[in-house]
């Protein structure tokens, strides 16, 4: 039975992301426990253990590791035979994970959904939509996150296109959330871009909940976070970036080189809207976003 290495930098990927991957897998045949099995590993936010993380499941001879952006560049660092099949919320071009789209070549390809990064115009925009004299945008950031230097220059520019300021917040901890809001009160930010990165993701619960006690409107790069009570989100569907990825995988298992698979790109874009949260805000959505969103949550 092959076996798969599933890795991640930080905390496993929620339930319905894994429900997803299976999905993928199922359509090329692949069930897990009956003709694959999964082996999962996570790097619990120490970026630096995932060599020794990557190095196990190449003793252990997976056919191929699944693995979110740091992962995929640690995997791709320790081995240039084992297949990888990546999810970015990026470039990878850009990160390094691949020389080009179309034809990636050498063990890597894999499914880049498209962060904030490239959404960062659109994002603003939005919660202009929601608070139009808004002149001062906190955004959360992860420094250590692949992504976070380009991310927070897209936002800037974007912000001082039409003369707003940035207020840049690192958070690297469950303590620097709480310092962080703290700190975008006493500098008198308006709106908050949720930030990216699946640090910031697996503390979704706690950014949503500061964001209400400070009754500060807020937007997200994932449906999750409006789920999670979250005002608004504009982003595409990593659920189905996973389910792509799985297909991905049982094509490589069946002997698919991953270097003739071009990277997959995302054709739909989801703007998710939490009324309940904008009415506990003190806020009243335009009718014209309400007829945009793909989905509002009451």
């Amino acid at each position: 039975m092959p076996v798969i290495g599933f890795l991640r930098d930080t905390s496993l990927p929620e339930n319905d992301r894994v429900i997803a991957f299976h999905r993928g897998m199922n359509e090329t045949g692949y069930v897990e426990g009956q003709n694959v099995a999964i082996e999962y590993r996570s790097a619990g936010g120490q970026i630096d253990r995932l060599p020794l993380l990557v190095a196990d499941l190449i003793r252990r001879q997976v056919a191929l590791i699944v693995a979110n952006t740091p992962a995929a560049l640690a995997a791709k660092a320790a081995t240039t035979t084992v297949p990888i099949v990546f999810v970015t919320g990026g470039d990878p071009v850009r990160v390094g994970l691949v020389a080009r789209l179309n034809r990636p070549g050498g063990n890597v390809t894999g499914i880049s959904f498209i962060s904030a990064v490239e959404l960062a115009a659109k994002q603003l925009g939005l919660l202009r939509e929601l608070r139009p004299g808004a002149a001062r945008i906190a955004v959360l950031v992860d420094p250590k996150f692949p992504l976070t230097e380009r991310f927070v220059s897209e936002l800037r520019a974007a912000a001082l296109a039409v003369g707003q300021q940035l207020i840049v917040l690192d958070v690297t901890s469950d303590r620097d959330i709480e310092t962080a809001f703290t700190r975008l009160v006493e500098r008198g930010a308006d709106v908050l871009h949720g930030g990216i990165g699946s640090f910031m993701l697996s503390h979704r619960d706690r950014v949503v909940a500061l964001a209400a006690r400070h009754r500060i409107p807020a937007i997200y790069i994932y449906r999750d976070y409006v789920a999670a009570g979250g005002l608004m989100s504009y982003g595409t569907s990593v659920n189905d970036a996973y389910r792509l990825a799985g297909i991905y995988a049982g094509r490589i298992l069946k002997g698919e080189k991953p270097g003739d698979l071009p990277v997959l790109l995302p054709t739909k874009f989801e703007l998710v809207i939490n009324v309940k949260t904008a009415k506990a805000l003190g806020l009243e959505i335009p009718d014209k976003l309400l007829a945009l969103a793909d989905e509002v949550i009451e």
